[in-house]
């Protein structure tokens, strides 16, 4: 797997804010890679693009998808301190993100309810790759039986399923302790990179940089989500989980009951 785990290179709608812009640096990811049977990458942005898996069928046409897909209004409120902690969202709060995107605000990455437009991102995968090469995972089976499911993932992409896995939590909900300081160390000033630059190396940098970020991270359980809010999104999102269940001939409507 590409040590960048999400270079988002086939997701143009992200502009800048790709980590990948050019082709000899997406293949440049994996250089290392050797007699492996399988080389793969994990932008979730693809899924969300309407341009993504057209560009990645003609660039490996027998490619092997992947897509978990999650309750759409756990992955919406989950986003929301996902792109606050990465400075990607300025409202105060969800519902106010949620108003934000309704009122046609301009955002960096989709708006929340495009995000979860799970039906259409999941046909125009199975329409382009063929059922036999996406293989869909739900959150919930992998939340219940980890193990299961991954090993049905490596029977999917045909290596061995016989190894010893750790599946410890590594990517919890968490929280800025101070909100500049955590915008400093994501985006500082010209200033400050013209000062600091010329005396340091990239290796420092990023080694102090992750230190300070882990000292000024707290990890708790994120706020629970207003009932009201809730049952509206269920309201709104329904007929899109129904049409989702449809596709994969599975009931998924407890997401929104």
């Amino acid at each position: 797997m590409s040590a960048l785990k999400e270079p988002d290179f086939f997701a143009p709608y992200l502009g800048k804010h790709r980590r990948i812009h050019t082709w000899p640096d997406y293949l440049a990811l994996f250089t290392e890679a050797r007699d492996e049977k399988r080389v793969g990458e994990a932008s979730v942005s693809y899924l969300g693009s309407d341009s993504a898996a057209v560009v990645l069928k003609e660039f490996s046409p027998q490619a092997s998808i992947i897509i978990m897909l999650r309750n759409p209004i756990e992955v919406m409120h989950s986003l929301y301190y996902v792109r606050k902690i990465s400075n990607l969202e300025d409202q105060p709060s969800f519902e106010a993100a949620l108003d934000a995107d309704a009122n046609g605000r301009r955002v960096v990455e989709l708006p929340y309810r495009e995000r979860v437009r799970f039906a259409e991102q999941v046909e125009r995968y199975l329409r382009i790759f063929g059922r036999e090469q996406v293989h869909i995972i739900i959150y919930d089976d992998f939340k219940r039986d980890t193990a299961a499911v991954y090993r049905k993932v490596l029977n999917f992409l045909g290596v061995s399923s016989d190894v010893a896995t750790d599946f410890s939590v590594i990517n919890g909900s968490r929280r800025a302790r101070n909100e500049f300081l955590w915008k400093l160390l994501k985006r500082p000033p010209v200033f400050l990179r013209k000062i600091v630059h010329p005396l340091t190396s990239y290796r420092l940098r990023k080694s102090a940089g992750s230190f300070l970020q882990h000292l000024n991270t707290v990890y708790e359980p994120r706020p629970t989500l207003d009932p009201k809010v809730r049952a509206m999104l269920r309201n709104e999102l329904a007929p899109e989980v129904r049409r989702l269940s449809a596709v994969l001939d599975r009931d998924l409507t407890r997401w929104c009951s």
